[in-house]
């Protein structure tokens, strides 16, 4: 059962806690606006876990499964703060997700390491410079990630997309899309290309029904 957020969890030392998929679920169908919401970010959620699962698969990395699978499907909570009551998204304030996603789980008494799952994998990284110059609706300071885990969520997440209908979208895409951000930015896609090669995207695809965008 999930905690409210009158409840805090545990302090949790070693090993760390991580809920079960089946905690993580309810908690997004209790926090869903609808249905329809639920059943597009969680099956995100579900997808980035499949290719974070496979990329893990294949390399030797040295990261708590574990919490990379629980922050794949946590990862996205923070978009169903941004549904309207008329059951649309509002898209001009996306980039909020994250920190809206880390409050969330905060008030639910989640610790810190699983918060910031969220306020952690929006692009390849949103740093203080990147809120002054742009002028991100988003309080000062470097949402990046700083541990395997978070790296690999991060990176999963980049494949998939939610719009409708959801795709999956290729390295190539990615990095032509990320940048008009800037080439740093293309840069430090390309490094986690190098660290994690690229995933499996046709048999997931055809497993899925979802297109690749090339």
């Amino acid at each position: 059962m999930v905690l409210s957020a009158r409840r805090a969890r545990p302090a949790i030392i070693a090993p760390v806690w991580i809920p079960e998929d089946s905690e993580i679920r309810s908690l997004h169908e209790r926090v869903a606006p609808t249905r329809e919401a639920f059943e597009s970010v969680w099956t995100h959620c579900e997808i980035v876990c499949r290719i974070a699962e496979q990329l893990l698969d294949r390399l030797d990395l040295d990261v708590n499964a574990g919490l990379v699978r629980a922050g794949c499907l946590l990862h996205d909570i923070g978009v169903y703060r941004l549904y309207g009551r008329d059951g649309v998204l509002d898209h001009a304030n996306y980039i909020r997700h994250g920190l809206l996603g880390h409050e969330l789980l905060r008030a639910e008494g989640f610790p810190e390491y699983l918060c910031r799952f969220c306020s952690c994998h929006t692009g390849v990284g949103v740093t203080h410079a990147d809120i002054l110059d742009q002028g991100l609706p988003l309080p000062p300071g470097d949402y990046v990630a700083r541990t395997g885990e978070e790296s690999l969520v991060m990176y999963a997440d980049k494949f998939h997309s939610k719009k409708s209908p959801p795709v999956f979208v290729s390295a190539a895409a990615y990095a032509a899309s990320v940048g008009r951000f800037g080439p740093d930015k293309v840069e430090r896609f390309s490094t986690m290309v190098a660290t994690y090669g690229e995933p499996d995207l046709l048999a997931l695809s055809a497993a899925t029904g979802h297109a690749v965008v090339r």
